[in-house]
């Protein structure tokens, strides 16, 4: 059967009539007029007309500044089609109706005229492919430059290893003797004349800086002194131990003028805020408590770690309190807050020593698995210091000229550049005469104000002193870098 059977077979216009019929007979010859072609025509015009205008009236242009967008990153065939649409994507399209009233004409067979009319504004193939390669051209140094600006985005960046700068390797200056006992803790006053040591035969000794003798021996601690600091604002000395004390001694009387309870356990570590009148406290007890200097009154208790707390540091700018544990974490702490605002967990083992850099705005943070570089204020992770022997490191320091120190339970001693975490000095410490192999041990360390002296204190109950090498150049001591194709990211 033909289409023209089928349409003539399931045609409804014999039913319609027929409805027509008994419906005039049924109302006695009222005249209802015939349902002819030209209606049914106009309807099926305005039903198409409507449609057009519901679907594709929003989508006939492109949307604001995406004829741009396209011409840069489409190919040459794409812009061919661009080219064959005509001026469609450069140029407004005038009505919706006349757009309909084409459409229109095209299904009522009034196409063939338009057509013709239009045959001769047609542009040839030749003519086409011409425009395109011209728009092409045009367009190829647009392209170019947006293909290249998309590869650096999705590139992944080559690892440049930072060059390390020349420090010239350490060497021991003097030996301190006068402890009977362990040397656990380290400070060097704001003026640079003396420096305080504790140890574990329970006394506090001042020392001279230029001669290294004795000047002053504090007793008070019943148990191994752990901790020292001395105020930069105040004439004070504090101290900690594992006797679950802390106290604050006037140097101008030498006396014990606080005390602050409140630990429940021994105290390991303190740290003096550079601006405000605030101490802060950190042991066994597994928190951190802020005291008012003044008043003695505990301001704070920083709980969120879950093993004893090995180091603490402060300052002036947020974080203004950081904390490294025996849980393998170091937390950021927002002191106004009271509360943690960041917790590093990249370590795998103990942390026990942290070192803020003294000019730049960062701190490293060291234990047996590595030595970590990180970026304050959100305590972003900067990089690895080269791979140590594996042993505790107990100390940790920095100073202004880029040089970090770090000594181990073992004896070993090893110099980093903090700008690329390059080791460039591994030595051991030397014991003292007398003493056993094993009693090389670092347990404590810190640079003097000018960052010329580096003082240890060490199991051999020794207090060291070094200084860089004044006959030192680059080219009796260069620089080993020897940098690796990869970087650990964490």
């Amino acid at each position: 059967m033909s289409a023209a059977d089928s349409q003539t077979a399931y045609s409804l216009e014999p039913l319609v009539q027929a409805v027509v019929h008994g419906t005039n007979s049924l109302f006695q010859g009222a005249s209802i007029p015939a349902i002819t072609s030209d209606a049914r025509t106009k309807s099926r015009s305005a039903n198409i007309a409507t449609k057009y205008r519901d679907e594709y009236m929003f989508t006939r242009d492109l949307p604001r500044g995406a004829e741009n967008l396209g011409a840069q990153a489409t190919s040459s065939s794409t812009s061919t089609q661009l080219i064959l649409a005509g001026a469609s994507t450069t140029q407004h399209i005038t009505r919706v109706d006349e757009e309909v009233q084409k459409v229109l004409d095209g299904l009522s067979g009034k196409q063939s005229k338009t057509r013709a009319a239009k045959k001769e504004k047609q542009p040839t193939r030749d003519l086409v492919l011409a425009a395109a390669d011209k728009a092409n051209r045009q367009a190829g140094d647009a392209q170019t430059a947006a293909a290249a600006a998309g590869q650096q985005l999705v590139r992944k960046r080559n690892y440049e290893p930072v060059k390390p700068e020349w420090h010239a390797p350490w060497r021991m200056m003097r030996v301190i003797s006068g402890h009977i006992g362990w040397v656990r803790s380290l400070a060097v006053e704001p003026g640079n004349k003396w420096f305080a040591s504790g140890s574990v035969d329970r006394t506090i000794k001042i020392w001279d800086l230029a001669s290294g003798t004795l000047k002053l021996t504090l007793t008070g601690h019943i148990s191994p002194v752990r901790g020292l600091a001395v105020s930069a604002r105040h004439p004070y000395l504090f101290s900690c131990g594992e006797d679950k004390q802390v106290k604050c001694w006037d140097l101008e009387t030498n006396k014990v003028v606080r005390h602050y309870h409140g630990h429940l356990s021994g105290v390991y570590t303190l740290a003096l805020h550079p601006v405000l009148d605030l101490l802060v406290t950190g042991g066994r007890d597994s928190v951190l408590r802020v005291w008012d200097i003044r008043t003695k009154q505990q301001v704070h208790v920083l709980s969120g770690h879950k093993s004893t707390i090995s180091s603490v540091q402060c300052q002036e700018a947020d974080p203004q309190v950081i904390s490294g544990s025996m849980d393998s974490t170091v937390r950021l702490w927002d002191l106004a807050a009271g509360k943690s605002m960041t917790t590093l967990t990249h370590h795998k083992k103990s942390v026990r020593a942290l070192a803020l850099h003294p000019t730049q705005f960062g701190f490293a943070s060291a234990s047996s698995d590595n030595i970590k570089q990180w970026r304050c204020p959100k305590g972003e992770f900067v990089q690895n210091f080269d791979e140590g022997d594996g042993s505790i490191v107990n100390s940790l320091a920095a100073n202004s000229d880029g040089v970090v120190f770090s000594g181990a339970d073992n004896g070993s001693m090893r110099f980093y550049d903090w700008k690329s975490g390059h080791c460039f000095q591994k030595t051991e410490t030397i014991v003292q005469p007398g003493s056993l192999d094993s009693e090389a041990g670092i347990f404590c360390s810190t640079f003097d104000q000018t960052g010329f002296r580096l003082i240890t204190g060490e199991a051999d109950k020794t207090i060291k002193i070094w200084k860089e090498d004044d006959e030192a150049t680059e080219d009796s001591h260069p620089i080993d870098f020897r940098p690796s194709l990869s970087r650990r990211r964490h």
